[in-house]
C-alpha cells in the first residue's frame, strides 16, 4: 500500500509538471528516454494549444491519481470538477449572450450549447482515433446528451413541478420558438443519419473512417447543417421568418 501510494504521489507530481511545461512528465531514463524525448518533441501547433490550455491543465492535475481508493478519488474529483466548469461555462455564455443583446434562445443554441458541447467534441474525437472502433466517441456523444436531457431538465422541472404544487400553484414552462427549433434540428439530424448509412460501406472507410475525399465534405455537410440549424432558428427568433 505505501509503495503503491507513493506511486500516486510521483505521478501526480508528473502531472503538475507536464501541466506547466507542456509534456507529459517523466518519460524513462538514460537512452531510452533521451530518444523517445527525441522522437516526441512538441510541434508549434502544441505550444499553441497549451498556452491557450494551460490553467484548465494546471487546474486538473490536482484530480488524484488513478492509484488512490481504487480510482474512486480520481472519478469523484472529476466529476466534481467538470460539473463546476460547465457550471462556470454555461453561466458566462448566457451573461455574454445578455450583455450584447441576444435572444434567451439564440444564447442557448450558441454560446452555451457551444460552451458545453466542445468539450464532448474533443473527448469523442480523441476516443475515435485511440480506439479500434467508434463505440467510445458515439457513447461519449449519446450519453452526454442524455444526462442533458434526462437529469438537466428532468430534475429542473420535477424540483420546480414539487415546488409549485407544495405551494398550490400550477407549473408552465412557455414553449416559445420551441416547435420550430425542434422540427428543423430533426429534418437536419435526419439528413445527417442519411449520411451516415450512406457511409457504411467498405470503400468508403465507415462512418468516422475512409479517405479525405470523403471526410472533407461529410465534416462540411455536418458544419453546413449546424449553421444552417442555428441561422434559422435565429431569424426565427428574432420574427424575420414566421414560425410555427
Amino acid at each position: 500500500m505505501a509503495d503503491e501510494d507513493e506511486d500516486g504521489d510521483e505521478e501526480g507530481d508528473e502531472e503538475e509538471i507536464g501541466s506547466l511545461v507542456g509534456s507529459g512528465g517523466k518519460s524513462g531514463s538514460g537512452t531510452a528516454r533521451s530518444k523517445d524525448s527525441l522522437a516526441n518533441l512538441p510541434t508549434c501547433s502544441d505550444y499553441v494549444f497549451h498556452f491557450i490550455t494551460v490553467f484548465w491543465k494546471f487546474v486538473f492535475a490536482f484530480v488524484p491519481p488513478t492509484d488512490y481508493v481504487g480510482g474512486w478519488a480520481c472519478f469523484t474529483v472529476s466529476i466534481l470538477m467538470i460539473g463546476v466548469l460547465t457550471a462556470f461555462v454555461g453561466d458566462l455564455a448566457s451573461h455574454f449572450g445578455c450583455t450584447i443583446g441576444l435572444a434567451d434562445s439564440v444564447t442557448a443554441i450558441t454560446f452555451v450549447a457551444l460552451g458545453t458541447s466542445i468539450p464532448d467534441t474533443f473527448a469523442s474525437k480523441v476516443a475515435a482515433i485511440n480506439d479500434k472502433y467508434a463505440d467510445s466517441s458515439i457513447g461519449n456523444v449519446t450519453g452526454s446528451n442524455a444526462v442533458n436531457v434526462f437529469l438537466g431538465i428532468g430534475i429542473a422541472w420535477s424540483v420546480a413541478a414539487l415546488v409549485h404544487w407544495k405551494n398550490g400553484t400550477t407549473f408552465r414552462v412557455h414553449p416559445g420558438n420551441l416547435a420550430y427549433s425542434l422540427t428543423l434540428f430533426c429534418i437536419c439530424a435526419a439528413i445527417a443519419c442519411i449520411v451516415l448509412l450512406l457511409r457504411r460501406r467498405p470503400e468508403v472507410g465507415g462512418e468516422l473512417g475512409g479517405a479525405m475525399r470523403y471526410k472533407l465534405p461529410t465534416t462540411v455537410l455536418f458544419a453546413g447543417l449546424w449553421g444552417f440549424y442555428v441561422l434559422m432558428s435565429t431569424l426565427e427568433a428574432y420574427g424575420i421568418v414566421k414560425g410555427f
